[in-house]
């Protein structure tokens, strides 16, 4: 199941593969992407994007299958 979530105060945008674990490895992709790969089976777990409201706008008449909305942060 993947999750996601926004924090509008960061303007951060998470997704993920079941819960992040400490042994992920970050790696930076180019264009404010961030993913997270299981050392032990280098598959993604998720991936995290930088700078979300302004990714939104600029997506050249794009539409994403969500919205950002407001969550708590736990």
């Amino acid at each position: 199941m993947i999750t996601y979530q926004y924090d509008k105060e960061a303007d951060i945008f998470y997704f993920s593969q079941g819960k992040p674990s400490a042994s992920d490895e970050t790696v930076e992709a180019g264009n404010d992407v961030l993913i997270r790969i299981s050392p032990r089976s280098k598959r993604v777990r998720g991936f995290t994007l930088l700078n979300a409201s302004h990714r939104v706008r600029t997506s050249r008449g794009m539409t994403l299958p969500f919205s950002l909305s407001a969550v708590s942060v736990a």
